[in-house]
């Protein structure tokens, strides 16, 4: 009978511990709730902008107390090993990026885009936009590189010319612990007008009314989504614009790419906040945010600066890179000249590069004035150590990422100044939405006074060509490289010229053959076109902000 009782207290004793152990995890359970209640849930949103190709690290400009210096900044296999860092101390990060991924670089050009695909695909993203230099390889070329990344590309305006159908999804939308975030996706309306119409054959684009419109406010209230992103590639200034702009009632940040901008904090608009973080991969902007039971209770923003000592190549991407780059590279890693002086192409009016870019124009063909378009892209070439820079063949397509052939023809001086009026309208304009993508053309043989701050039509002041005041019913030859789908006497953008003639030589050869002669070259700024309100260096402002370039 003791026996007995003695197993009856052992399994009464087991029964008690086990309703107690179960009241000890409800107990628990509960205070877990209430505790996950009053948690922060941060969210951090990566995005990477206007790569252009980019494979590798290379030199940087950056504006230091002010005078230019340059640091070593980028490489595809560098931000994957930052990403990476990133999901590790918080798995719930989405990483973003805003287009122009597949043109810029020699080895983007050479491949049309190809070499991005397995590098792309093993970068970790979550969702991309194509840029206004995604069509750089025509329609069918495009769909083929981007559905290869294996991540979610959305656009809203995009659509097959033919059948009016979308090219891709509109939006994206992803779940973190009960939250909805939702990605709309909007490219550049203008890319038929600003990239040469012809690479956009086959698609139409929308503006941001009304189906755009309709899209936003389908997410926030019919998708409930709890914060809504915007990635455009419109450029700063109309994205800031868009901020101000009821259209964006719903939005809560504007993801902005196009002008290489490094916003090293978001801009706040009326609706909505933008970043834009640089390009050429030498930055990726990291905006944290921070919710407690549902609410957005806080937002930081941080500009990292892909430092290859900081962040070492991830391995096994670099070596995709290394095998993407290998049918290409004895050709684009060949030197064609060198230079003495840094050539870059950070500044608004005037540039090395460019300088460098149109004196050989003018050499080769004769004419009065050289153009190049208004290019915001093309990585430093840095001497070192007193001894010149090589210049590679792989630079040449950095600088000139389309290699057109050279057409000549003459214009009056009345011609030119009207077409240089319009052209800086489209530069420093005050209204954002007349603003066009890249800086003031550039150019040799001329020089232009001008005044940035006035009215459309009214800012030069004065202009010589070869030393002696441009008159306006005189016809000057000029140069410039052709825009295939632009009609025959249309030169970058100035309509009606005359006795128009198309080189059997392309821009690339131009250069080419005159760093051939004239190596090392050493370009500098000579004040071809100089606004005494911007100064000799005049980096990029935004109209309404406190945004400085550095």
């Amino acid at each position: 009978m003791k026996k007995y009782k003695i197993k009856l207290v052992s399994v009464l004793s087991l029964i008690f511990v086990i309703v107690l152990s179960v009241g000890c995890k409800n107990t628990l359970k509960e205070q877990h709730l209430v505790r996950n209640k009053n948690d922060t849930l941060s969210i951090n949103i990566l995005q990477t902008a206007d790569i252009h190709g980019q494979l590798d690290s290379h030199p940087e400009l950056f504006w230091e107390e002010d005078q230019i210096v340059f640091k070593q900044r980028g490489g595809l296999a560098n931000i994957k090993t930052l990403f990476e860092q990133e999901r590790k101390n918080n798995p719930n990060t989405i990483i973003v990026d805003g287009g122009d991924l597949i043109q810029g670089s020699g080895y983007a050009a050479l491949s049309e885009g190809k070499v991005m695909k397995d590098i792309i695909k093993n970068m970790g993203y979550d969702v991309i936009i194509p840029g206004n230099w995604e069509v750089v390889y025509g329609k069918e070329i495009m769909l083929e590189v981007m559905n290869s990344y294996d991540t979610k590309v959305v656009a809203q305006n995009m659509y097959h010319k033919d059948s009016g159908e979308q090219l891709f999804p509109p939006y994206w939308i992803k779940e973190i612990e009960g939250l909805k975030i939702g990605f709309v996706g909007l490219n550049d309306p203008d890319v038929p007008i600003r990239q040469n119409p012809i690479f956009s054959k086959g698609i139409a684009f929308n503006g941001i009314e009304g189906e755009f419109q309709q899209t936003l406010d389908k997410m926030k209230e019919e998708k409930n989504v709890d914060i809504l992103f915007l990635v455009t590639h419109i450029g700063v200034f109309k994205q800031v614009d868009l901020a101000n702009n009821p259209i964006a009632k719903n939005v809560d940040y504007i993801l902005g790419n196009d002008t290489h901008e490094r916003l090293r904090e978001p801009v706040k608009g009326k609706y909505a906040k933008v970043t834009e973080p640089g390009a050429f991969g030498s930055f990726v902007g990291k905006l944290q945010l921070d919710f407690v039971d549902g609410k957005l209770v806080k937002d930081s923003y941080e500009l990292i600066e892909v430092d290859p000592k900081r962040f070492p190549a991830d391995e096994n991407l670099q070596a995709k890179i290394d095998s993407a780059k290998n049918p290409y590279k004895e050709n684009l890693e060949t030197v064609i000249g060198y230079t003495r002086t840094p050539l870059y192409r950070y500044l608004t009016v005037e540039n090395p590069m460019d300088n460098m870019i149109t004196d050989a124009a003018r050499w080769k063909t004769g004419v009065d004035i050289a153009i190049s378009n208004g290019f915001r892209f093309g990585n430093p070439i840095v001497p070192k150590n007193g001894e010149p820079a090589p210049i590679t063949r792989a630079n040449l397509w950095n600088l000139l990422p389309v290699n057109e052939k050279v057409k000549t023809g003459k214009a009056s001086g009345k011609q030119i100044k009207d077409w240089l009026e319009q052209e800086m309208h489209n530069t420093f304009s005050q209204d954002p939405l007349d603003r066009f993508g890249g800086w003031l053309v550039r150019f040799s043989g001329m020089k232009v006074e001008f005044d940035s701050q006035k009215q459309k039509g009214e800012r030069i002041e004065k202009i010589t060509v070869n030393g002696e005041p441009m008159q306006a019913d005189k016809l000057y030859s000029i140069s410039a490289c052709v825009r295939p789908g632009d009609p025959l006497d249309n030169l970058c953008r100035m309509p009606n010229v005359k006795d128009v003639e198309v080189k059997n030589y392309t821009i690339h050869d131009v250069v080419k053959e005159y760093l051939k002669k004239h190596s090392p070259v050493s370009p500098r700024l000579e004040g071809r076109a100089y606004c005494e309100s911007l100064g000799k260096y005049s980096f990029s402002t935004v109209p309404g902000t406190t945004y400085q370039f550095q």
